[in-house]
């Protein structure tokens, strides 16, 4: 279940006029704690000139890399970068992604426009044998929103992030006999550490997955009309074309860079030695 992150609180009147949140000293000051944080994934960031520098825009993710989400930081670096900290910040995501303590505030307060990880906590969460799939489960409300807005999409994919941890089983059954269900949780994820099989509750250090993150040229469905999100037929076929550039970039990630764990832990060594 995806829920909207606004830039203000959750108490906030319904008719009240929406202020976006500025850049505060505060937020200026996250932003090198988030960069000294990424640099153990070896980060790099392709395509940045498709993402609009102003603009209303819809960043469409796949989303990996459970808690520890090293793509999802260095997206939020990408874009406070590319549009400023000033930008007005919204995002999407799951609840218990955003349930966090650092995850809300950070998020915020990094200027995320927004960004949509569709694939919540069931593509957070997939199994080793899944990390190369973008796993949208059939969800298309983003689809339904960018067509009612005439926003351009623009796909984002990230690479590296899910190799950064081993998730056995995405503990689906373990998940509704802890009635997590009611908090809107589908996963309770089994992984594997230095220590052997663990849980989300004792979960390992990840490791240092080199991480990439593409942004693709924008997909403009703005001529489609603002009726078309109603339509199923056209719906079904923008979420096809969305999810299947995103695959076949995602195989081509995979195909020029097989073990992103070794490329990491070589990026590591060199920068440790240097």
């Amino acid at each position: 279940m995806l829920r909207w992150q606004r830039p203000w609180p959750s108490v906030r009147p319904m008719n009240a006029p929406v202020h976006p949140r500025t850049a505060t000293p505060r937020s200026r000051a996250m932003v090198p704690v988030v960069e000294r944080y990424v640099r153990y994934f070896s980060p790099e960031v392709r395509g940045i000139e498709n993402l609009p520098c102003t603009g209303p825009v819809l960043v469409v993710g796949n989303h990996s890399g459970l808690f520890c989400m090293p793509g999802t930081w260095v997206t939020a670096l990408a874009i406070t970068a590319r549009r400023g900290a000033e930008a007005p910040a919204y995002g999407l995501g799951y609840d218990l992604f955003f349930a966090l303590p650092v995850v809300r505030p950070t998020i915020r307060r990094l200027g995320a426009l927004v960004l949509d990880y569709r694939g919540g906590d069931v593509e957070a969460c997939r199994p080793w044998s899944d990390r190369n799939r973008v796993v949208f489960w059939g969800h298309t409300g983003f689809v339904r929103l960018a067509l009612r807005t005439g926003v351009p999409v623009v796909p984002l994919v990230g690479y590296g992030s899910h190799q950064a941890v081993v998730v056995l089983s995405r503990g689906e059954h373990l998940a509704r006999a802890l009635g997590l269900g009611r908090l809107r949780i589908k996963a309770f994820p089994i992984l594997v550490g230095p220590w052997g099989v663990t849980s989300v509750l004792a979960r390992p250090p990840p490791m240092p997955s080199a991480v990439t993150v593409e942004f693709m040229p924008p997909l403009d469905w703005s001529a489609l009309g603002p009726d078309a999100a109603d339509d199923e037929k056209v719906v079904a076929t923008c979420y096809s074309e969305i999810t299947g550039a995103m695959q076949a970039t995602l195989d081509r990630l995979h195909a020029e860079q097989p073990h992103p764990v070794l490329r990491g832990l070589s990026g590591l060594a060199r920068r440790r030695s240097s």
